[in-house]
């Protein structure tokens, strides 16, 4: 189903064509959601941009416009207004006819995408042997978003963790662990994640003293690297150990992804280095075999290197990246790859594209993109750190969430003199407190720092997930009240829009296709969260307006479907952000 700026863009460029020749096909309408609401539904200022194409004013292309301008069906007469604006009202008919044309649609009227992709969302990518911190919340859940946003517009979405599993910190940490806990190479029960974060904390102190040590942790990375059966079996314990407690964490998340460590990439580092020398791109550099980058410069104004393989003859991070790369076009077959990182890694995803590009490894099919984030801050605004001054960890976070909105859902109860379950209380606090910090990150512009703040994020007013959450609440306490199944309601039952609340809620419910289609381009996630924020702001303003279960019949029933769409919005939109709804709280 084409949404209504489809129709309109549509009749407006049949009318711009009727009215100055075919060569003003595929001119953009520039049509906007008006300002204000005195001005309509829709505007257009086309008018003032084609005056110096057209030559003519932009009140007499606009007065030009509307005589070939037919949308009869959709809007009122459009109006001009200031030096060329072209305003559009929708019309009630119209807006129930669109109503009633999604009523029974699983994608309320979203159409999928007209030409689906293969697409990688590279995301989360914790490091093996520690804990995963707050700083890995915003790359998991705007990564997880993106990759449902695009699964649900109908591409074939490829979810990747690129786990840190590999490089000279696993020599230094097998080495500590044959000394203080050699059992651990022989039976997998033998340590737990939290052991593992010590165990390399010490392990770096030895490394940093202990000259002897290093030596000996240099001798695992080539042991490591060469296959040796019991330096590998100890860094596959490693990497299992740390699994468990990134699973623990992805399900309190609901995050789903397939794990491709930087290890999987190991076998092509050296036909990168290869065809990099092949291209005439390589030039070697203190030993070292390095790319020249064009626009990058040092502290001393000279050419800045992207190394690629060290004098040593060791790889780095831009190696794997650019063999990764290499794979997901070459064998994944991708055709758009997205890498969710914080911001700080714009510089170096900048660099290693640039010389994927000049090497000729990127065909003009393939799009690649850097998502960049910004940090997560204490309210102090400096990034977020526990009072010792420790990184967050990850998993304390969720916790505590869910215990504060525990604590308020018990006073709650309480207040309102109920009886609840110990299952009903567990289940809509750790919903509840999860979804709220999930939401609190994804209704930020990704490019921008936030202030991490419980009471900011668990408030049930506001631009917050228990705020949407009591929401779609409501709407199901309505089910309960009048003993009615949403989902059997009529189809054909007829829609009336008499009030304005439901007029100006009708007209957002029709709005949700073109803020999916542009968060699928643009890969800003805020822009569904503030969608759904509003479609709850102006959900609360009909309900407090317009009786519903008091309503008379054939108002009742319209008013019934306008609540039973708004509910379906909502759960759909949520569960684009990764959240789940609660038919009571």
């Amino acid at each position: 189903m084409n949404s209504t700026v489809e129709h309109l863009k549509a009749k407006f460029e049949q009318a711009l064509i009727a009215a100055f020749g075919t060569d003003m096909a595929g001119t953009d309408p520039m049509l906007v959601p008006a300002s204000n609401p005195k001005f309509g539904d829709y505007q257009s200022n086309a008018a003032l941009s084609l005056t110096k194409k057209l030559g003519k004013p932009p009140r007499a292309i606009a007065e030009a416009i509307l005589g070939y301008l037919d949308v009869t069906e959709i809007c009122n007469p459009p109006s001009i207004a200031g030096p060329g604006f072209i305003n559009f009202s929708l019309k009630p008919t119209y807006l129930e006819g669109q109503l009633t044309s999604i009523q029974n649609d699983p994608r309320l009227g979203v159409a999928q995408a007209k030409q689906p992709q293969r697409a990688i969302v590279d995301f989360s990518s914790p490091n093996i042997a520690k804990e995963m911190h707050v700083g890995h919340l915003r790359s998991t859940i705007i990564g997880d978003s993106i990759a449902r946003i695009l699964e649900f517009q109908g591409h074939d979405v490829l979810r990747l963790n690129h786990v840190g599993d590999w490089g000279t910190q696993f020599g230094m940490l097998i080495a500590y662990l044959r000394e203080v806990c050699p059992e651990a190479l022989t039976t997998s029960d033998a340590i737990e994640l939290g052991d593992l974060v010590a165990f390399y904390r010490e392990a770096k102190q030895r490394f940093d003293g202990d000259e002897g040590f290093q030596e000996t942790a240099r001798q695992e990375v080539v042991k490591l690297q060469s296959g040796a059966e019991d330096t590998r079996k100890a860094w596959q314990l490693l990497c299992q150990q740390s699994r468990r407690e990134f699973e623990v964490i992805y399900d309190l998340l609901d995050v789903h992804l397939k794990e491709r460590g930087e290890s999987f990439y190991n076998p092509f580092l050296p036909d990168v280095v290869k065809d990099l020398a092949e291209s005439g791109l390589l030039v070697e550099s203190d030993g070292a075999k390095c790319v020249f980058l064009a626009g990058f410069t040092n502290k001393e104004g000279n050419p800045l290197p992207l190394i690629v393989q060290k004098s040593d003859g060791g790889y780095n991070y831009a190696t794997t990246d650019l063999a990764a790369l290499r794979y997901r076009i070459g064998q994944d077959k991708a055709e758009r790859i997205i890498y969710v990182t914080d911001s700080g890694q714009a510089n170096h995803f900048t660099q290693v594209f640039q010389v994927a590009k000049r090497a000729g490894w990127i065909p003009n099919n393939v799009k690649i993109v850097h998502v960049p984030f910004g940090l997560v801050q204490g309210e102090d605004g400096k990034k977020l750190k526990t009072r010792s001054g420790e990184t967050v960890r990850l998993r304390d976070l969720l916790d505590e969430a869910v215990v504060r909105f525990r604590g308020y859902l018990e006073d709650k109860i309480k207040e309102e003199n109920r009886e609840e379950t110990e299952e009903f209380k567990s289940h809509v606090a750790t919903v509840a407190g999860i979804s709220a910090v999930k939401y609190a990150d994804l209704s930020q512009n990704r490019n921008s720092n936030y202030i991490f703040s419980y009471d900011k994020m668990l408030a049930t007013i506001g631009n917050t997930a228990p705020y949407l959450l009591y929401a779609y609440a409501r709407i199901q306490s309505i089910s309960r009240k009048g003993d009615i199944n949403f989902e059997e309601l009529e189809a054909d039952g007829k829609i009336m829009l008499q009030e304005e609340t439901e007029l100006v809620l009708a007209k957002h419910l029709l709005q949700l296709g073109e803020v999916i289609r542009n968060v699928e381009q643009d890969l800003l996630p805020n822009r569904l969260c503030l969608y759904l924020y509003e479609l709850s702001e102006k959900y609360n303003q009909f309900y407090n307006q317009c009786p519903v279960l008091k309503a008379e019949a054939s108002v009742r029933k319209s008013r019934l479907t306008l609540c039973a769409i708004t509910a379906r919005t909502l759960k759909l939109g949520l569960s684009l952000l990764g959240i789940p709804v609660l038919d009571r709280m």
